[in-house]
């Protein structure tokens, strides 16, 4: 029996990968026993305990790596932990930072470099697409107002003003763009994104990639259906024989190591690259859905093993996304709030 921590499990509307990754483990070969990371209180993923038998809260990142690493160290010593499957973009360059010390006590984790992490920064896709061998919207990053300003003034509205990591909004006006930049600004700081509109089918791809060029599977789907926060409600497997090769080229130019997911419009022979996700997406449990079960072949790499790296799958399977109501005691939230930890 492995004991696995997964965080990200805050099944809301804007939901994390962690319950999908949990799915997972639990319908793969090697047994598994779950401890649930959380940094609220509030997160549902804490109440479910048929899928999670113990959950702690964790110190945010930006307290700094003592007290996360304290924490981490408590919780593995409470547990017998040996694997943890980190699944937030905010708390992956902490993670990174100590993954070898992590290691040195037992800690087993499977993740990217800090170089490779930084490979999502917005400015930095067209890079990306250039070497994967697709295409990027015309971008341009901009650190101060006049910047900006001249910025619209060379793109075609509608536009995409964007935080380097967070945040994405759409502007069909010179006012609408102004609002949407202070916004970022006041929240993110410099510098923000201006990007054109791309039209196309929004078609993502999931994968693990071993750090040597290779991968342990791929999955490629369409959107159908997005939520108003733009996160995908339902969609259908594709096999787009351009979509998969660029991201096959991902992992073998950049030697990828870990969960990733590449974000892409697909307009006719162009394929555009969007964003790129250094985890897994909310959607992984897709994945494991059509017989390619990520999370599992992500945790045997991190125990050292050899995972399975075949990826057929077919075309047309569908994926729902649905939301359940559960009931519990207020007392288990209470012990949560006082103790940290179920």
């Amino acid at each position: 029996m492995v004991k696995v921590a997964v965080s990200g499990i805050n099944a809301v509307d804007n939901p994390g990968p962690g319950l999908g990754i949990i799915k997972g483990l639990r319908e793969g070969k090697t047994p598994v026993s779950v401890v649930g990371l959380a940094y609220d209180a509030m997160e549902p993923g804490i109440y479910l305990t048929d899928l999670i038998e113990r959950a702690y809260l964790l110190p945010y990142p930006s307290e700094g790596e003592a007290p996360f690493l304290n924490r981490l160290l408590y919780i593995k010593e409470r547990e017998g932990l040996e694997v943890v499957i980190p699944a937030l973009d905010a708390e992956l360059p902490l993670f990174i930072d100590l993954e070898p010390r992590l290691s040195a006590y037992g800690l087993k984790t499977f993740l990217p470099t800090q170089k490779q992490f930084k490979l999502r920064a917005k400015d930095h896709l067209p890079i990306v697409a250039e070497a994967i061998g697709i295409k990027t919207p015309n971008t341009l990053a901009v650190t101060s107002y006049e910047e900006f300003t001249r910025a619209l003034s060379q793109l075609k509205f509608p536009v995409m003003v964007k935080g380097l990591f967070y945040k994405a909004l759409r502007a069909y006006t010179q006012a609408e763009a102004q609002q949407h930049f202070q916004a970022i600004v006041a929240e993110w700081g410099y510098p923000v994104i201006v990007q054109e509109v791309v039209e196309g089918e929004e078609m993502n791809v999931v994968g693990v990639g071993d750090g040597e060029g290779g991968h342990f599977g791929l999955l490629a789907i369409k959107k159908l259906w997005i939520t108003s926060l733009g996160k995908i409600w339902t969609g259908v497997t594709v096999t787009h024989p351009g979509l998969l090769t660029a991201a096959e080229n991902f992992v073998r130019h950049f030697r990828w190591r870990g969960a990733f997911e590449l974000e892409t419009i697909v307009s006719g022979d162009e394929i555009y690259l969007i964003e790129i996700n250094p985890r897994f997406p909310a959607w992984i449990y897709f994945a494991v859905g059509v017989g390619i079960n990520l999370p599992e072949r992500l945790l045997k790499a991190a125990l050292g093993e050899e995972p399975e790296r075949d990826w057929d799958y077919p075309a047309g399977k569908l994926y729902i996304r649905f939301t359940d109501d559960r009931v519990t005691d207020l007392e288990v939230f209470q012990h949560m709030v006082t103790r940290g930890e179920r």
